[in-house]
Formats: C-alpha cells, sequence, structure tokens
C-alpha cells in the first residue's frame, strides 16, 4: 500500500491538529507516493536505527521525536542531521513523526494504564476531543497508599526500568501520582495545581527537582527514554490491528545511558 494510505490511517487516530503549537510532526522526508510493505518503528531517528531500518529492508520509518525540528537550511553530509535525512532518501525510506500529537491521543492514556491508575484525569489539557478534554500526561490513584521508596520500586517493576533518580524524602507517604512521558519540567505547576504526591516524569534538573520538593511534591526521574518506549511496541500493534497487510519491525529497547 502507499506511504499516503498509511498516514490517512495514523492520523485518523492522531491528527497532527492534536500536536503543540511548537512541533513538528507527518511525513518530514522521502514520498507519499511510496509503496511500502515493511515498516520500523523507533523512538528516534538516530544513525543506528536508519541503518537498522535500511539493512531490514524498511520502505518507511515511524519514530516519536522527530529527527528535523529546528529548521534545515541545507541538506548535506556535514551536518550530522542532514546527513541522516540523506541517508533515508538514498534507502527511498519514508519517515513519519508523530510527537505531541501521539502524546496528547496516545501515550498519556498508556502510561496511565503502564501504571495502573485509578480515575485519571487529564494533567495538562491541551485541547477538546468529543467535548472531552485532552492533553499532556494524566493524574490519578494508586491502588494503595505507600511510601516514596516504596512508590519508586513498584515504577521500575511497571516500567522495567534498571534505575531511577529521586527527589524526595523516601518516608513520605504517596497515593496521588502524576506522569508525564517525555521532559516534564513544564509538568511541575500542574501536579502541584491538581495536588499530586509524586510526579513521575523524565529530564528534572537539579534545581526542578528541589523546587519541587519544596512545595511538598516528590519528583521520580524515570528518564525520558523509560517513560516513553512504550510508545514502539504500542505502535506495533497498533499497525498490527489496523493495517494487518503490513510487516512491522521495531527496534530493540536500549537505553541512551548507564548510570555504574
Amino acid at each position: 500500500m502507499k506511504c499516503s494510505e498509511i498516514i490517512r490511517v495514523i492520523e485518523a487516530s492522531y491528527p497532527r491538529e492534536a500536536a503543540l503549537d511548537f512541533d513538528n510532526v507527518g511525513l518530514l522526508a522521502g514520498r507519499t507516493d511510496r509503496e511500502v510493505s515493511r515498516v520500523y518503528i523507533a523512538l528516534d531517528a538516530t544513525d543506528a536505527v536508519i541503518e537498522e531500518a535500511a539493512a531490514w529492508g524498511a520502505d518507511m520509518l515511524i519514530t516519536h521525536h522527530p529527527l528535523i525540528f529546528s529548521p534545515l537550511k541545507r541538506v548535506t553530509d556535514e551536518d550530522f542531521v542532514s546527513r541522516r535525512v540523506l541517508k533515508l532518501i538514498q534507502n527511498d525510506i519514508s519517515y513519519y513523526a508523530m510527537h505531541t500529537n501521539y502524546d496528547v491521543l496516545g501515550m498519556a492514556d498508556l502510561a496511565k494504564r503502564k501504571l495502573g491508575l485509578k480515575d485519571a484525569k487529564v494533567l495538562d489539557v491541551t485541547m477538546e476531543k468529543d467535548g472531552l478534554p485532552e492533553g499532556i500526561g494524566r493524574i490519578g490513584e494508586l491502588e494503595k497508599e505507600m511510601t516514596l521508596e516504596e512508590c519508586c520500586v513498584y515504577i521500575k517493576h511497571k516500567l522495567n526500568l534498571g534505575s531511577l533518580k529521586v527527589f524526595g524524602d523516601m518516608e513520605k507517604k504517596v497515593k496521588r501520582l502524576a506522569i508525564s512521558p517525555g521532559s516534564g519540567k513544564s509538568a511541575v505547576g500542574p501536579a502541584l495545581a491538581k495536588g499530586a504526591d509524586v510526579l513521575v516524569t523524565g529530564d528534572i534538573g537539579h534545581h526542578d527537582g528541589l523546587d519541587a520538593v519544596e512545595q511538598n511534591l516528590a519528583v521520580i526521574d524515570a528518564g525520558h527514554y523509560g517513560t516513553e518506549y512504550i510508545f514502539i511496541e504500542d505502535m506495533r500493534q497498533f499497525l498490527a490491528e489496523k493495517l494487518p497487510v503490513l510487516e512491522v519491525g521495531t527496534a530493540p529497547v536500549v537505553h541512551p545511558f548507564q548510570v555504574i
């Protein structure tokens, strides 16, 4: 089937209009008329991912994070981003990114289900869909109250993580949990406003974490990748259900750094 037909199916569930204003989503390189039988899914369009997709014989690459975010003034082999674009075009791989539109209409609910949150609501409302609020993250209740230390163990188990970073008193009792996958500095305000005991997110800096704790919000930094790699399997299942004619490959789960 054509790349344009796959895009129509994806955007019926994850329209580009749901993306935040700063974002760059959709077909970012390649041909809409490309005949596609093999689709490769990854979180990021890294050199390794593009090499793997090409070696696997992918006709289309779908990632969560857009490779082209800041404007490109030229596409040559002199810049690492444009080299990747060249590699995609040379291998006739149509490249599609679904970022904050997926965050709003897919990732938030997926994260809620992964963590087993009860009575969950939208953490940061960005739009309405069918008269209901949609947006970034979710906030809800854990099944039972636990200490922050117990919550850390719970999060590591639910997200299959080897490590995480924590700001807060490990004996603090927590029950109301906010989850904002990805980079979550901007989620601190909404989490505080909606009465969260703890925020689970990624990319929390030193001062962000300290300031949150000073306002009685514990923060579990489970990593940008650690909170978003769930996109890969979710999209594999989506395409398997919606477009079973396609052969779908996925990038292996490889965390981008190690803690030693």
